[in-house]
């Protein structure tokens, strides 16, 4: 007895798009940090990118398995780095969640790469001082993880918007509904 596994269009799409993320999550972890632990944080541009054409759901999954087949893949699957990855990826989500469902056009590309690569740090931030290093002094650490988040946000928004204007011109892989509406 053979098994099929339906999958639809939307399947294929999430599976394309976080294999772009992967692959980015995957080259960014061989690149060296001036401080440790702080990373541009290029394979959030992809989920931006998602969340602007295809909305919020898709955008998780994308994240999610970004961070777990990543993490498998450079092999820190249920390490602290894994913990403080995931816990800044949900952390992150749950803010692009709500940013997104704002009244308007929502933020921008730039606005909320900004602030999930700040509710990324404070998460990472919080879930180390809970976990691992529940020492005071780790505060001074604080300003400079937020400030390098903050520029961090900026260069990866100014990419994604970038790369979201490129796409506009193209109409390729535009939400049906933002095509529709044009």
């Amino acid at each position: 007895m053979q098994l099929t596994l339906q999958t639809t269009r939307e399947d294929h799409r999430i599976a394309w798009l976080a294999a772009l993320a992967i692959t980015i999550h995957i080259a960014e972890s061989a690149l060296p940090s001036p401080i440790p632990g702080i990373k541009p944080g290029l394979a959030n541009i992809v989920t931006i990118i998602v969340l602007m054409q295809f909305g919020w759901t898709t955008a998780v999954w994308v994240a999610l398995l970004r961070v777990v087949v990543g993490s498998l893949l450079v092999g820190t699957f249920l390490s602290p780095t894994f913990m403080l990855s995931l816990g800044g990826a949900v952390a992150s989500l749950a803010v692009l969640g709500v940013a997104s469902r704002l009244p308007g056009r929502g933020v921008g590309p730039v606005g909320y790469c900004v602030l999930a690569a700040m509710t990324h740090i404070a998460a990472q931030f919080w879930i180390a001082y809970w976990l691992f290093i529940p020492h005071d002094a780790l505060f001074h650490l604080l300003p400079v993880l937020m400030t390098a988040a903050v520029i961090a946000g900026l260069v990866t928004g100014v990419i994604a918007h970038a790369v979201l204007d490129r796409l506009s011109d193209t109409d390729y892989g535009r939400h049906p509904a933002a095509a529709a509406a044009d």
